[in-house]
């Protein structure tokens, strides 16, 4: 006899509303690393456990030095492809914009 379930049990919960984020690193030898995530802090925890990306394995602690939402995962790619593009000075001027219009909103 075929257990065919119930009819609660066969309809798929809707996952929760997600958020996705991009973010930047500075690692221990002052370069800076850029990536997206649904969960920023995990996602630096990840980092720092020797688990995240490959290029910060060998570059540890890494440090959040800016992170920006964004609506959903290919506004969030995105985002993180044209972070990357920035030279190094473009990308410092976005991580101390960001860190004074936190400072103001805090």
């Amino acid at each position: 006899m075929k257990n065919i379930g119930t009819k609660e049990s066969n309809i798929a919960e809707k996952p929760a509303v997600s958020r996705h984020f991009v973010y930047v690193l500075e690692c221990s030898d002052g370069t800076l690393y850029t990536g997206w995530t649904t969960d920023v802090e995990a996602r630096v925890n990840t980092h720092n456990s020797g688990n995240g990306a490959k290029y910060t394995r060998s570059r540890l602690p890494v440090k959040l030095v800016y992170f920006e939402e964004l609506p959903d995962k290919s506004s969030a790619l995105k985002r993180e492809r044209a972070i990357k593009a920035l030279s190094r000075a473009e990308k410092l001027r976005l991580i101390k914009k960001g860190s004074a219009s936190t400072a103001q909103n805090a």
